[in-house]
């Protein structure tokens, strides 16, 4: 008898790239197109004017895509819009669908 142990290993690993959602700010009439253009810009990283691009297709389309991220940071950028809205007294609102 030996002390051997044989062990087999499964070479065939099936790796999946995650699932993307996309993060849209939705249209309302009452946050102001400069605090859009600033969570635009701290939340989504745009620039002064892309920021003002998705803002205005946001006021005449009623939603606009932000960016596409894995579930866990779009989630989070979805709960960061949330939070500087209500401590500004906006009722902005990000959603997030699954691409």
């Amino acid at each position: 008898m030996s002390n051997e142990i044989e062990i087999e290993l499964n070479d065939d690993l099936d790796l999946q790239e995650p699932k993307k959602y996309n993060v849209y700010l939705l249209n309302d009439d009452f946050s102001t197109m400069d605090f859009v253009i600033d969570v635009l810009v701290k939340v989504f990283r745009k620039s002064v004017d892309e920021a003002s691009t998705i803002m205005l297709n946001i006021h005449n389309n009623g939603k606009e895509l932000c960016g596409t991220y894995t579930h866990e940071i779009a989630s989070t950028k979805v709960a960061q819009v949330k939070t500087m809205a209500r401590e500004k007294g906006f009722p902005l609102k990000a959603i997030m669908e699954e691409e």
